[in-house]
């Protein structure tokens, strides 16, 4: 992502004390209240890695959260169930929470943040096997942004959707 820090005054670093919470709002109140209240706690209790995007080393201009996870082979289409080892789950990773706030809403943040999101998740995935990527979309907007970015759905869970570990080393090659 060092070509896009010319793009955007934004660094892209893990949440830390330093780090205006309290003042984050995107329009969710849900997202806004995860980051103002349990954020901190998933870190510290290691379930969630937070990551935020900031121009000044203070303000929160967005964030997202990644964490291990797996899936049940039969909940993958049978396309791409066919392509991994028959084991029962298959591990990845889950961007659990994507939120811009909403002064820095339409200035393409979302992107930035969701390819640095796929960025790490593939630099991780080198390191602890990774399949895919997964994400809970929380409304039909939400799941045309990923799609929008080549997600796919799952046949049987609506607004779950997950890009391919090998698509997203075909983005980043």
């Amino acid at each position: 992502m060092a070509g896009a820090a010319k793009i955007f005054p934004f660094r892209v670093e893990p949440l830390g004390s330093r780090h205006d919470r309290e003042n984050f709002s995107c329009g969710a109140e849900a997202l806004d209240r995860y980051l103002q209240r349990q954020a901190s706690q998933d870190v510290r209790r290691r379930v969630a890695v937070v990551f935020v995007a900031t121009a000044d080393g203070r303000t929160i201009a967005g964030y997202y959260t990644l964490s291990q996870y797996s899936v049940e082979l039969d909940q993958l289409p049978p396309e791409t169930a066919k392509r991994l080892p028959k084991y029962p789950r298959v591990p990845a990773t889950l961007l659990g929470r994507l939120a811009i706030s909403t002064a820095f809403q339409g200035r393409g943040l979302g992107r930035f943040l969701l390819m640095d999101a796929l960025c790490r998740s593939l630099e991780a995935s080198r390191t602890i096997a990774s399949a895919a990527v997964f994400i809970h979309a929380k409304d039909e907007a939400a799941a045309a942004f990923y799609r929008k970015y080549g997600f796919l759905g799952l046949p049987k869970v609506p607004r779950q959707l997950f890009l391919p570990m090998g698509t997203i080393e075909q983005l980043f090659a």
